[in-house]
């Protein structure tokens, strides 16, 4: 499974998704379009997009309701996609949480530029932290690559999303609540074992042992923090062994539900 981001783009006019499709698929983005309104909700709650880009005028339901309502569900950022001129409808999109806007006709290089700062904010990142290493491994942030003894890591998008978050805040106990926010929405934020399923996951791509919790501490009861420090003693509190796993990878009695892949 990829990890490069994954972006929808809502827009009626088809010229412009096309245009918008082909500008980010060469800057290395996997693209997902959408004609209108109804049919972007429809998209994001399947794909679950990292970021979506909306055309404020469409015709069976404006962007910004399209905002209103993706956010009722999970936090993403989006982007606006305004006609030129239009400052009451940009005004009235960033006081109801857009991340930012872009006015049509737009430069490609310009767009992908938005984009990728939009997503550094979004994962706190900052643009010049670019890689994350300790012992033989190497997270890059911007590129989206793990890398173990120069060995490229195989990672799902669900191990993807919560190594991103836990590395874009290392040294620091990220909680619980909010790594379940961020990776499947907040309506999963007390799907603590599930989480910790995942969590055990990660840490075998990143070569810990069963059993052994590695850079990945646990904060038993608040949350975990990926320890960058030059010395690891490898011990934490640990949390005991995780519950028994099903076929499907998801822990044994959890709620029936699929994460983003």
């Amino acid at each position: 499974m990829s990890t490069q981001p994954l972006v929808l783009v809502a827009d009626d006019e088809q010229r412009i998704t096309k245009l918008v499709s082909m500008a980010l698929s060469d800057e290395g983005f996997r693209v997902v379009t959408a004609s209108g309104g109804e049919e972007a909700l429809v998209k994001a709650e399947e794909i679950r997009p990292d970021i979506v880009l909306l055309d404020i005028v469409m015709p069976d339901m404006d962007g910004i309701e399209v905002m209103r309502q993706l956010r009722e569900r999970r936090s993403v950022p989006v982007i606006l996609l305004t006609a030129k001129g239009s400052a009451s409808d940009k005004a009235k999109g960033l006081d109801l949480g857009a991340d930012d806007y872009v006015a049509k006709p737009f430069h490609p290089d310009e767009l992908a530029a938005r984009v990728r700062a939009v997503l550094r904010r979004a994962s706190g990142t900052a643009s010049t932290s670019g890689a994350v290493k300790f012992d033989d491994v190497e997270i890059d942030l911007e590129r989206r690559i793990v890398t173990r003894n120069g060995e490229l890591v195989e990672l799902s998008r669900t191990e993807w999303l919560l190594l991103q978050h836990l590395a874009a805040n290392a040294g620091k106990v990220v909680l619980h609540t909010e790594l379940l926010t961020k990776v499947w929405g907040p309506e999963y934020r007390d799907d603590l074992q599930y989480l910790r399923v995942w969590i055990s996951r990660v840490r075998r791509k990143l070569g810990s042992k069963p059993g052994d919790p590695g850079r990945i501490k646990t904060f038993q009861g608040i949350g975990y923090l990926l320890d960058v420090s030059e010395s690891s003693d490898g011990h934490d509190g640990h949390e005991g062994p995780d519950r028994r796993e099903g076929p499907d990878g998801r822990p044994a009695g959890s709620r029936d539900f699929a994460p983003a892949e």
